[in-house]
């Protein structure tokens, strides 16, 4: 272990030093764990590729070589291993290999376009795929064509508005369909092509002659989240039968029961979408469609309750798995932060959190004999690595497997935060989280930048924020928390927003900016105040409210709400979230638009955006920086090419990521100083 004295500020370059790990599968004897490891190549692109690792002693080993392969899926009797690859014309297809290693070869053959997810039949014969095939005109071979002959890129022709998404692209009107794959011909036949939303969850029963699926036929493709169905289908003829019994409302992840007898998944009744401010539910039902009911109505959890992160594969689907005896569920649930397995008793006589602790355990599946399962594990002073834990009745402790940062962490100074409690105006305590710099001394006052979420009903947690900690090693005090409108709290915490942002939220935000002003060790002269997504909304909020921030960084905000009604992947549907719409009822979202306050803006502000993003388009950036222009206050636009994404804090091109810290870096370091100098009162 490397001395204090030794160890190094963490830098925007340490992302090229960090290995992140993924999707961790124990294999059905519980003795090896397949995984994919990531790092960042020499020539600006992620590197991923499968390894192994013992659970009981012994290094972590590659297994494929990559550059491209991932999601790894061991055959139910353990002695193959399907996974993607885009090896050849960097078109993804499912490939196999021995679990003892060898050559892989090739299953599948497909044009190009996206692969989804794919699924083992119990019986090892069959995998079930879902695949989207590229519109022709969109292909690579049909855009080199027309740019060799002068022709131009052809229009969308569009018959409905869910036509593309952020970090997906345009699909225009194509569908992911669900395919059945033959492991031993390499046969490929189409089974399912209803779905007209593209978001089909599907598993195989026990005897693999049916798969059981969640889908929406609903041609009014705006409102077909909320009629979601549950299917069964003959996997032979193809025949499809409806469950009627079961409840109306949003449903995802299903899962059969190793007896047969039972089908468990995601969802809620109502009206909402899966992403809603209601919570979404562990439900069962019969395999007949009979006696469904939520396992989880009796607490106050959402399963889709995500820590925000920027050193993790976010998730926002649920994990549900079942107990080989098939008498209680194992679920990941989000709650204060913190991201636990908790056993739901089939029954509902009992409900058990099995891991705790300061971390976001993840869980990827278990051993054929329910004892053993694989999981990342992820603290705010370690990255994730992977663990495997002993299933118990009462209780999984994670044993860890992997140290590919431990190198890293020791000649680094990372930062571990510390927790508070922050009382809102109406006395809700609000969980924040603060972290000091290195060699940080009492008595002594530091700038101190207050970071906001996105979602925003998602949360921040105990997690690795590579983000959090370069601030901190420049010098800042982070102070980062969950107000009302994040998940992890409850319903009423999320709920609290629904249709009124800059409301309960800015309650929440003022108190912590409250409790950073009189904390002792801030400069409350140095603040600054920055976010992402509804993060850069609430940044936006903040300073036309306040004059307490030295300066401001909004990233892909969201601005004008009345605007992004219409331009966003997702729609605004008229008297669902927002009262009215955003073409005859705009008041309540011009009312909550920060573009609104742009004339009370004195805080000098940095804005970040992607043309590439899809989710909040990047005029809602433009009307931020023409008003701050054209009002004379000190403004800066960093607007990043449309080869990257909403999401590109986390995933963009890594070249690009450097250059947004370095920004983020420079700006703060303008406007609050730097922070590594003696800091005066």
């Amino acid at each position: 272990m490397a001395s204090s004295t030794r160890r190094k500020p963490v830098t925007p370059e340490d992302l090229k030093e960090l290995v992140f790990v993924s999707d961790p599968q124990v294999s059905p004897d519980g003795s090896r764990v397949l995984f994919t490891r990531k790092t960042i190549g020499d020539k600006n692109a992620y590197e991923t590729s499968l390894w192994t690792v013992s659970t009981r002693r012994g290094a972590a080993r590659p297994f494929t070589h990559g550059p491209r392969d991932g999601r790894g899926r061991w055959s139910p009797d353990g002695s193959r291993i399907a996974f993607s690859s885009a090896r050849d014309k960097n078109i993804p297809q499912i490939h196999l290999i021995d679990a003892d290693g060898g050559e892989a070869r090739p299953l599948t053959d497909l044009p190009q376009g996206s692969l989804g997810d794919f699924s083992w039949s119990p019986n090892g014969r069959q995998i079930a795929f879902t695949f989207r095939e590229r519109e022709q005109e969109w292909t690579k071979a049909a855009c080199k064509d027309r740019e060799e002959n002068g022709g131009t890129p052809p229009p969308r022709v569009l018959h409905n508005t869910w036509y593309r998404l952020d970090g997906d692209g345009y699909f225009n009107d194509e569908r992911y369909k669900l395919y059945i794959l033959d492991v031993e011909t390499g046969s490929t036949r189409l089974l399912y092509d209803k779905d007209t939303f593209g978001e089909i969850s599907y598993c195989w029963s026990p005897d693999s002659r049916t798969l059981a699926l969640t889908t929406t036929r609903n041609r009014d493709v705006i409102r077909a989240y909320r009629d979601y169905q549950l299917l069964k289908i003959d996997v032979e003829s193809g025949s499809i039968t409806p469950l009627k019994d079961v409840p109306k409302g949003p449903k995802t992840q299903v899962t059969w029961s190793p007896d047969g007898r039972h089908l468990a998944w995601a969802g809620r009744t109502g009206s909402d979408g899966a992403y809603s401010t209601e919570n979404l539910e562990l439900w069962t039902c019969t395999a007949s469609g009979r006696k469904s009911r939520s396992l989880s109505e009796g607490t106050d959890w959402c399963l889709m309750a995500c820590a925000l992160s920027d050193s993790a594969d976010v998730s926002f689907a649920p994990n549900i798995q079942w107990s080989p005896d098939s008498k209680r569920l194992l679920v990941s649930i989000g709650w204060h932060g913190q991201s636990h397995v908790v056993s739901f008793t089939l029954s509902g006589s009992s409900i058990r959190t099995l891991t705790d602790g300061r971390a976001v355990v993840t869980p990827g599946n278990t051993s054929a004999d329910g004892r053993t399962m694989a999981m990342v594990v992820d603290t705010p002073s370690t990255p994730p690595e992977i663990h495997v834990g002993r299933v118990g009745a009462t209780k999984i402790t994670p044993r860890r497997l992997t140290d590919f940062n431990d190198a890293y962490l020791a000649s680094r100074h990372i930062r571990k935060p510390s927790v508070k409690w922050v009382p809102s105006t109406d006395g809700t305590k609000v969980q924040t989280w603060v972290m000091t710099p290195p060699n940080f001394k009492k008595g002594r006052t530091y700038p101190a930048i207050l970071e906001i979420h996105g979602g925003p009903h998602a949360q921040y947690g105990e997690c690795f924020f590579h983000e959090f900690q370069v601030l901190a090693s420049a010098g800042y005090i982070v102070i980062y928390s969950n107000p009302r409108g994040s998940k992890g709290y409850g319903r009423d915490h999320t709920a609290a927003i629904r249709g009124s942002w800059g409301g309960k939220d800015w309650e929440d935000i003022r108190s912590v900016k409250e409790f950073m002003q009189n904390h002792p060790s801030i400069n409350a002269r140095r603040m600054g105040v920055m976010g992402g997504s509804y993060g850069g909304y609430m940044t936006l909020w903040v300073i036309g409210h306040t004059t307490d921030f030295a300066g401001a960084i909004t990233d892909r905000c969201v601005s004008n709400l009345v605007s992004m009604g219409g331009n966003s992947d997702f729609v605004d549907i008229p008297d669902s979230y927002w009262k009215g719409s955003f073409w005859e009822c705009p008041d309540e979202l011009w009312h909550s638009s920060p573009i609104r306050t742009m004339g009370r803006v004195k805080t000098p502000t940095m804005i970040i955006h992607s043309e590439g993003d899809l989710r909040c388009n990047v005029e809602q950036a433009d009307q931020v920086f023409a008003a701050l222009q054209i009002r004379k206050v000190p403004s800066v636009f960093v607007r990043y090419p449309r080869e990257t994404s909403h999401g590109m804090s986390r995933n963009g091109p890594p070249d690009m990521r450097l250059h947004r810290l370095h920004q983020i870096l420079g700006w703060w370091k303008q406007y609050l100083g730097s922070g590594r100098r003696k800091a005066r009162r």
